[in-house]
């Protein structure tokens, strides 16, 4: 067989090599129309703080390394112009020469992947100190052009995964950045009450944020920026566009492939376009979302990975199973760690579902063990039936690895029951007996079998508008550090004498530092006859990072006396 692959890296790259295994004698070609056909993009941006010292460090593998390990013939700066599916034949551009040829195929594979979105309507969106993140020499321009005397002053536009990375390398590198995102939040698969988190992070740490503003023009030192139809300047003496990716499907169409309803190219179980013969992979298909139960398009390494795998088996007759993807990620940001697998609120509610969801503060290990950090950790559920459709993890400390045990669970099919009893590994270092995900789950079924009822962190500034009761069962010194304005501070350790100064014909909404002795409190108050009560979901910890960014961004009047985020 002679297979001939478009496109390197992740999807090109993967594929190549799983059929060179399979396949002593195939004969394989990869086309890359860039300089590197092998490299770690993943960790581009963390060139530009000098993590990673060189750029040299980034490439994995060049086209000697191919030839040399695997047999397999790598062509870099060489552009596949022409697919003639009749002929089952690609024209190849050589890029240094300009020659043309033809190459003959019996299986294709398409894994172009996708390049970043340059809006022409933005005025001097050509301009040379605007720039992409996508490959080793896009970095290397950056880095060259940032550390000359004089750039003081970056933007960064968009506020996704490579914007939030390359923002904080470039800060680390010390430079003023200012990110400018057109939607309310950054990162759109933690939610509102999660990103608060993260927006803090990066203002502690000095990126300015320009939330809900749209980039107009792009001048030679500044930024024009629109929110609510004022415009502003961002001072900006170089630009980082990273706005989102734009699947590359121009060969495909131009042969008459069938493109997805997401405009990506459309792919059957098996990886197949709709000619049986061509396959692609990686950023440029349409794969299946297990969750939301519809076509989807996703941007990753590793189910890039997989997907080229699973390619390369179906061409040799091997059986894959195909389950769609579930969407899992995690980055950095300054000090915090965050991760998110499945479903947030918003996409739950897109795609349909009966849901709540519910959110902690636990610690990551046995609190007397030095290092110990608190969990921002939600878990989304479906109603009435358990199962486990998402969660979001921000922590200093060990915030990556519960995520990754909830997509285990929405993998496997998992409900809040099947969490309650999962049995995780133990010891004071590293988690405690009953571990976040434990605790989540436990909460999860107090709410979904009604052992009580909870609001949200987003419903607080309306109750405190609404006058309601809102009762602080943190100690003294707790509530001298931080409380809400209009709550009445009765410890936990206080109660039982005290709990004739709680009404019983009104509304009691209860929180402390986390949601744990607000729920002793609620049970207790529910056994001496109070009925219409409420455990506030994140306590005043989720209450203090939900009001602190809009009380800073917005002018607000604040419903906190102070912050506290301990």
């Amino acid at each position: 067989m002679k297979l001939v692959v478009i496109g390197g890296v992740t999807g090109g790259a993967s594929t190549a090599a799983r059929v060179r295994r399979l396949d002593p004698n195939a004969e394989i070609v990869l086309f890359e129309r860039g300089r590197d056909v092998s490299f770690s993009n993943c960790a581009l941006p963390y060139r530009l703080s000098d993590v990673v010292k060189s750029s040299d460090s980034l490439i994995l593998m060049d086209p000697v390394d191919f030839k040399e390990r695997h047999n397999i013939e790598v062509k870099t700066r060489h552009e596949v112009t022409k697919i003639d599916r009749k002929n089952k034949t690609v024209s190849v551009k050589n890029l240094n020469t300009g020659k043309e040829r033809k190459v003959k195929y019996d299986k294709l594979m398409l894994a172009p992947g996708a390049s970043p979105i340059l809006p022409k309507s933005i005025k001097g969106i050509d301009s040379p100190h605007v720039f992409t993140v996508r490959n080793v020499e896009d970095i290397e321009r950056l880095k060259a052009y940032i550390d000359m005397e004089g750039i003081s002053d970056v933007a960064i536009v968009g506020g996704g995964f490579i914007g939030i990375e390359v923002a904080e390398n470039i800060a680390e590198a010390g430079k003023k950045v200012r990110l400018i995102e057109g939607m309310p939040q950054i990162l759109a698969p933690f939610d509102d009450d999660m990103v608060q988190m993260l927006h803090k992070e990066l203002l502690d740490n000095g990126v300015e944020l320009y939330l809900s503003h749209t980039v107009k023009e792009i001048a030679k030192a500044h930024v024009v920026a629109e929110n609510d139809g004022k415009k502003v300047k961002v001072p900006a003496q170089a630009v980082v566009m990273a706005v989102g990716v734009m699947p590359e499907t121009k060969l495909a169409r131009d042969a008459g492939l069938e493109i997805g309803e997401t405009g990506c190219i459309k792919v059957n179980h098996n990886y197949q376009t709709s000619d049986p013969d061509i396959y692609a992979v990686g950023d440029a298909v349409e794969i299946y979302n297990a969750l939301a139960h519809k076509p989807g398009k996703l941007a990753l390494a590793g189910p890039a990975q997989r997907q080229a795998r699973q390619a390369a088996d179906h061409m040799y007759g091997i059986h894959n199973d195909n389950k769609g993807y579930i969407g899992s990620s995690c980055l950095k940001v300054f000090s915090m760690n965050a991760a998110s697998t499945g479903l947030n609120e918003r996409a739950a509610a897109a795609a349909g579902y009966n849901y709540d969801s519910v959110l902690l503060y636990p610690n990551d290990h046995v609190g007397v063990i030095p290092g110990s950090n608190y969990v921002a950790f939600k878990l989304v559920f479906e109603v009435p039936s358990g199962k486990i459709l998402g969660a979001q993890s921000i922590s200093r400390g060990e915030a990556v690895k519960r995520a990754d045990v909830i997509a285990t669970m929405i993998t496997m099919g998992g409900t809040l029951e099947d969490l309650k009893e999962l049995e995780l590994c133990y010891s004071p270092i590293y988690g405690t007996a009953k571990d976040i995900v434990n605790m989540a789950a436990l909460v999860g079924l107090n709410i979904l079998y009604e052992s009580f009822k909870q609001v949200h962190v987003s419903e607080v500034r309306g109750l405190v508008e609404k006058k309601a009761f809102i009762l602080d069962v943190r100690e003294p010194g707790e509530y001298k550090a931080g409380h809400i304005k209009s709550s009445v501070n009765i410890p936990l350790s206080q109660l039982w004498e005290r709990m004739k100064e709680i009404p019983k014909n009104k509304t009691i909404y209860i929180h402390c530092r986390s949601g744990q002795r607000s729920y002793y409190a609620l049970k207790y108050l529910a056994g001496h006859g109070y009925k219409d009560l409420y455990n506030v979901s994140g306590g005043f910890l989720g209450i203090s990072y939900y009001e602190y960014f809009r009380d800073q961004t917005e002018g607000r009047k604040p419903i906190l006396d102070k912050y506290n985020f301990r």
